[in-house]
């Protein structure tokens, strides 16, 4: 009988321990599913600060609060290479560290993740100690995971995230942010153009105007305020001809008195740029083409009511021909959310196609 007994309560501890088990593996499996939802959520998130019309720094630093929030980090920074020199694109860490960020790839413990583009991760033993890396931030952190990015295998900076707990990511799942570590190299390969844009414009040395790669970057951004907004693009049809029968000079001087001319005119939501040789682009934020007729009138009419007085080392003034600029003019809508560069190459082979002598105002 006690046999019987002893036999029926191993049956059921038997029975116990295989329950257990099915619920250990069902909550672990459970908990995986919640890692991959949250890091899809992740990458989602990912992707609507990338559509946001702010800056690229605006956005990493966004990115970089995101996955502060999300894995519960003292610290995280995103490092970059700009073909120069390591630069700082986001932290949460004081900027008196930012120095010793910036060096970590000359780090030995860190030299050997950075050759085999695999993650690093170090911690004190006790509380006492500090990390190898650290100069002067004894208390800072405990831990740290160091990730180096690769775009197409090319190393291009780190990203590290550091506790103030010793062994604090002991239990975190590096898989999980492998796969954050792969998308946040993906966000950067995809602002990488804007980061361009934003980065070579400059001001036109004779006009004083933003060149075009203003209009795709800072100047969009102003002008997608609006749903639609009317380009207009005009080209001095007989520079080319000033610059012949005068002089080159006179053809720079003329640049900047049909710059100075229009500046004057154009209110401050709209965008005037150089846009290239005796090209020119206005955008009329928040304004349709078909409202901008009479403006632009008044604009050709005086541009070309300006006589210009050539330059010459010597002044003759009896044999002095005056440059008069004429304009050809061509208008088109541009609307938020579709491409800025498709309207103004439209325009621009209008332009360069269209009759040498036209000297029109003309909407496509």
């Amino acid at each position: 009988m006690i046999l019987i007994v002893i036999s029926i309560l191993v049956i059921i501890v038997i029975a116990l321990m295989a329950y257990n088990y099915t619920i250990h593996t069902r909550l672990k499996k459970f908990s995986n599913v919640k890692e991959h939802i949250q890091s899809l959520n992740i990458v989602q998130e990912f992707m609507n600060i990338v559509g946001e019309d702010i800056s690229v720094d605006e956005k990493l630093k966004k990115i970089n609060e995101v996955l502060i929030k999300r894995y519960d980090v003292k610290y995280s920074s995103i490092i970059v290479f700009n073909g120069a020199e390591y630069v700082i694109k986001a932290t949460n860490v004081d900027e008196k560290h930012w120095e010793t960020l910036k060096n970590l790839h000359t780090e030995e413990i860190f030299k050997d993740s950075i050759t085999s583009a695999t993650p690093k991760y170090i911690s004190v033993d006790k509380p006492g100690e500090r990390l190898p890396y650290q100069k002067m931030e004894f208390e800072r952190a405990k831990s740290a995971m160091f990730f180096p990015l690769f775009i197409e295998n090319i190393y291009i900076g780190y990203w590290i995230i550091e506790s103030s707990e010793v062994n604090a990511f002991d239990t975190l799942d590096t898989t999980i942010l492998e796969v954050v570590r792969e998308n946040l190299v993906a966000i950067l390969k995809t602002i990488s153009y804007q980061n361009t844009i934003e980065n070579i414009v400059r001001k036109d040395e004779f006009s004083g105007l933003n060149s075009a790669e203003y209009l795709y970057g800072v100047g969009k951004k102003n002008i997608d305020k609006y749903p639609v907004s009317a380009v207009c693009m005009f080209k001095i049809i007989n520079l080319e001809e000033i610059n012949e029968t005068i002089n080159r000079k006179t053809g720079n001087k003329t640049i900047i008195e049909v710059s100075n001319n229009i500046k004057k005119e154009i209110a401050s939501e709209y965008v005037f740029v150089r846009y290239m040789g005796p090209k020119f682009v206005i955008v009329f934020s928040g304004v349709e083409a078909t409202a901008v007729t009479e403006f632009v009138k008044d604009i050709k009419q005086s541009v070309e009511s300006l006589q210009i007085e050539p330059y010459s080392p010597k002044k003759d003034k009896k044999k002095q021909v005056f440059a008069e600029p004429k304009l050809n003019f061509v208008i088109s809508n541009y609307y938020k959310g579709t491409g800025m560069e498709e309207v103004t190459k439209k325009l621009e082979d209008y332009l360069d196609t269209a009759d040498k002598n036209e000297n029109e105002i003309n909407y496509i």
